[in-house]
């Protein structure tokens, strides 16, 4: 039978002990952070701007623009199906806007990696369309609108193409 000295008996903390405990705390730190630095680095969704700092001189102005495209009252929808981009681009009286320069550039919101740039042809009434193949996820079109008089009126719109 053990007694309880046996059980509970002292042993000798060696450097050999030191040395792994050491190994073990430090191997665990780097590994979480490697694992981290992967995970930043996968989900990488590409700069917004290049230079921040540039960019922020320009707020005033960026700002009074979005506040002017914003009161014309525009508004956009964008579908997707037969390898075709579709936007119904519409007005604050919710007529069509006919004769306008559309261009969109496609991608992936969370990679640069598959961005694409497509005119968009009026196709009568408030649709203009392209023909585009797009694998099945999530996608942004980052539009560019040129009206009949000249008004340029940008907006991001996000859409899902469906698996089928």
């Amino acid at each position: 039978m053990r007694t309880i000295e046996k059980i509970f008996a002292v042993r000798e903390f060696t450097g050999w002990h030191m040395i792994g405990v050491m190994v073990l705390f430090f191997g665990t730190i780097i590994s979480v952070n490697l694992v981290l630095a992967f995970y930043a680095n996968s989900s990488w969704t590409g700069l917004v701007v290049k230079n921040s700092y540039v960019e922020s001189q320009r707020f005033n102005t960026v700002t009074a623009e979005k506040r002017a495209q914003q009161a014309l009252g525009w508004k956009a929808v964008a579908g997707y199906g037969d390898n075709t981009l579709s936007i119904d681009l519409t007005d604050a009286a919710a007529a069509p806007i006919r004769n306008a320069i559309v261009t969109a550039r496609v991608g992936h919101p969370a990679h640069e990696n598959n961005d694409l740039t497509v005119t968009l042809l009026d196709e009568g009434g408030a649709n203009y369309a392209a023909p585009v193949e797009l694998t099945p996820g999530l996608w942004a079109a980052h539009l560019t609108v040129t009206g009949p008089d000249g008004t340029v009126w940008t907006r991001e719109i996000r859409f899902t193409v469906e698996t089928l």
